[in-house]
């Protein structure tokens, strides 16, 4: 609930910024943001009655606020969404993945479709969502390995109808690729992907606790290889350079993933990450062209900033 009424706060002092300080209209705010003109009535409302406004924006959500245009400026994106980073770091994806769970539950309306990738922040994400969902929500995976997309342990309730590739996420051969890839029912699901009213997915970073690690989909000597490479991290299992390129390996020929050129050709992808393991990756995400809109958390929104900063001073 702390999390949720953190998330409340973020949408009002972005309402009252744009509103207040930049002269959008409801309309246009409600528009921005993708949330009805009533909510932002509401949310003014509020701003005004709890202090939020008072001609001036309080400082630490303002901080917030300028890493967020300064995100959207640098990398092009459609919008950001930073929230506190939490006490302790290794909760950092848990923290965004409830952020992006609270962002995409004001933005999806009964029989709205989404796609999702693959990773333990997305697992999260989706059992959140599903788990407080007041209708059933439709989701279209990314990637194969069915197991990746089912509901946790933890989950009581899940309301959400999955759409899964019928396949491994990894494969002996790329002759197997191909072959399944032609298959009829994993050419439905490709077809579903560009119906989709959003698109969200994890980054992997390359430490000893990526999820293709813990679960044993790669080994350390393959993990090794990649980094000599030049790999940074990962989307969806396509493992890229600094610059966003995809670094070319044998597992790159054996995967049963939605290709970055498609993820690049849909709308509204939103890309969830956070933790100082993974600036690197996310930076190199961004780099790439492969999302239009971040949520993360405010550390990790610095270093990114300041190292894309530093890096164009240097070059």
């Amino acid at each position: 609930m702390a999390r949720d009424r953190e998330y409340e706060e973020m949408l009002l002092v972005k309402a009252a910024w744009y509103y207040y300080m930049e002269g959008l209209t409801q309309q246009q705010i409600a528009e921005y943001l993708g949330i009805s003109r009533l909510k932002v009535n509401h949310l003014l409302d509020k701003a005004r009655q709890n202090g939020t406004v008072q001609f001036s924006v309080r400082i630490d959500a303002g901080e917030r606020m300028k890493l967020e245009k300064s995100l959207v400026s640098i990398f092009h994106l459609k919008d950001a969404f930073v929230v506190p980073a939490p006490v302790n770091p290794d909760l950092s994806d848990e923290n965004a993945a409830q952020a992006a769970a609270m962002f995409l539950a004001d933005r999806i309306q009964p029989g709205d479709y989404i796609n999702v990738g693959y990773g333990k922040t997305i697992s999260s994400l989706l059992n959140r969502l599903a788990n407080n969902a007041e209708y059933s929500i439709n989701m279209v995976s990314l990637t194969g390995g069915v197991n990746n997309y089912l509901p946790n342990t933890q989950s009581s309730i899940f309301n959400a109808r999955l759409f899964l590739m019928p396949s491994p996420l990894l494969v002996r051969t790329p002759e197997m690729v191909r072959n399944m890839m032609d298959e009829p029912d994993l050419q439905q699901i490709m077809q579903m992907s560009k119906l989709a009213k959003a698109t969200v997915f994890g980054i992997g970073a390359m430490n000893p606790g990526a999820t293709v690690l813990t679960n044993g989909l790669l080994s350390n000597s393959d993990f090794l290889l990649l980094s000599m490479r030049g790999a940074v991290g990962d989307i969806l299992c396509h493992y890229i350079d600094a610059e966003g390129k995809i670094v070319d390996s044998d597992i790159e020929n054996r995967l049963i993933s939605t290709s970055l050129e498609h993820i690049r050709g849909l709308e509204n992808t939103i890309a969830v990450a956070a933790g100082a393991p993974k600036v690197d990756a996310i930076r190199a995400v961004l780099r790439g062209g492969y999302t239009d809109v971040l949520i993360t958390d405010e550390a990790t929104a610095q270093s990114i900033v300041s190292r894309e900063i530093a890096s164009k001073e240097q070059s």
